[in-house]
Formats: C-alpha cells, sequence, structure tokens
C-alpha cells in the first residue's frame, strides 16, 4: 500500500448508544478494495476487525450484530484518569 494512502471512511460510519454507553461505528476503506471496520468508545478504547470486508453494508451488519448479541459494555474499555 502507498504511504500516501488516505483512507476514504464510509458514510455508513455511525454513532451507537444503548443505555448510557455510546460508541463510533467507523467503516474506512482498505486502500486494497475492501472495507476496514473499528469500534471506538468515549474514552477511544478502540475494537478492530482483522478481516476486511467485501462491502460497507457487510461490515455494517456485522458491527450491529456483535452489538446487539454481545452489548454495547463489550466494546467499552476502561477510562483513563488525567
Amino acid at each position: 500500500m502507498d504511504d500516501s494512502y488516505e483512507p476514504k471512511e464510509s458514510p455508513l460510519s455511525r454513532s451507537y448508544r444503548e443505555g448510557e454507553h455510546t460508541v463510533q461505528i467507523d467503516i474506512y476503506e482498505d486502500g486494497d478494495g475492501g472495507w476496514l471496520l473499528e469500534i471506538v468508545d468515549e474514552g477511544d478504547n478502540s475494537t478492530l476487525w482483522e478481516d476486511s470486508f467485501a462491502t460497507e453494508e457487510e461490515a455494517l451488519e456485522e458491527a450491529l450484530d456483535a452489538l446487539r448479541d454481545e452489548g454495547v459494555e463489550a466494546f467499552v474499555g476502561p477510562v483513563e484518569e488525567d
């Protein structure tokens, strides 16, 4: 991959709220024709899927399924204190 590559974020990226927790579902191009999926919590803790997805829709469906099946708290890490 070219070092100057700027990943394009999908318009399907969005926030997801459950109870008192909100996470950001980030979907972006991998530079090789696939789509990467990352869920980031309010403390900037990140869960990144290892494999890319063929479409951005598949990535979003995987994120929503995981959040529904496991609950948003599974994707919320510890809060760092200053």
